[in-house]
């Protein structure tokens, strides 16, 4: 198990001055991004980067929720809720109450399929195989144990692609990130952020 600490996160500020983001990790195969997932404070309305070709998974981890606006209708992103989308999709985020921070699980469809699930405790869950693959979990709230080791808000612990399910006591809450290789042979490099 490998715990990257919120603390050890690069602030990256956006072009466009609307926020901030946090690379916690990334996987490439080639040259090819295969998955990325990255934390991102929003202080303000605004467009989406353009992503095309990969699939998106968003989910606010603190503070209000926000509107995902396109030319379709609405994607609600309410707190802890995940919300998956195309990237190459024209989003236009409004915020619903206030700045927020985001988990953004992005993923190469033809490489991988990702998955974010939110638990809440008191509960140990039970945890579906993603072998060949990787597991990670993001602490929401309380103190998450794993594997003897807390895991506060905004760290991510690595488990490997069996993993251990975190004890959750009440008031406890982390996201299990799953990445499931299609190509069990692929040679999928992994990178973890501030390392």
């Amino acid at each position: 198990m490998d715990i990257l600490r919120c603390s050890d996160l690069i602030d990256i500020p956006w072009k466009n001055g609307g926020g901030v983001t946090r690379e916690i990790a990334t996987a490439t195969l080639g040259d090819r991004m295969a998955w990325r997932i990255s934390r991102a404070d929003v202080g303000q309305d605004g467009a989406f980067s353009d992503f095309s070709g990969v699939m998106r998974i968003l989910t606010v981890v603190e503070g209000g929720g926000v509107d995902l606006e396109h030319a379709g209708g609405v994607l609600n992103a309410p707190l802890w809720e995940p919300v998956r989308f195309d990237g190459g999709l024209s989003v236009y985020a409004r915020l619903t109450d206030g700045p927020l921070t985001d988990l953004n699980l992005m993923f190469d469809p033809a490489i991988c399929a990702g998955e974010v699930i939110v638990h809440r405790g008191p509960s140990r869950p039970a945890l579906a195989p993603v072998q060949p693959g990787m597991r990670a979990f993001h602490g929401l709230a309380g103190v998450p144990e794993i594997d003897g080791e807390s895991l506060a808000p905004g760290d991510t612990a690595f488990v490997g692609d069996a993993g251990t399910a975190p004890i959750l006591r009440d008031g406890d809450a982390a996201l299990e990130i799953r990445i499931s290789y299609l190509d069990q042979s692929a040679a999928i490099k992994l990178a973890i952020a501030a390392r």
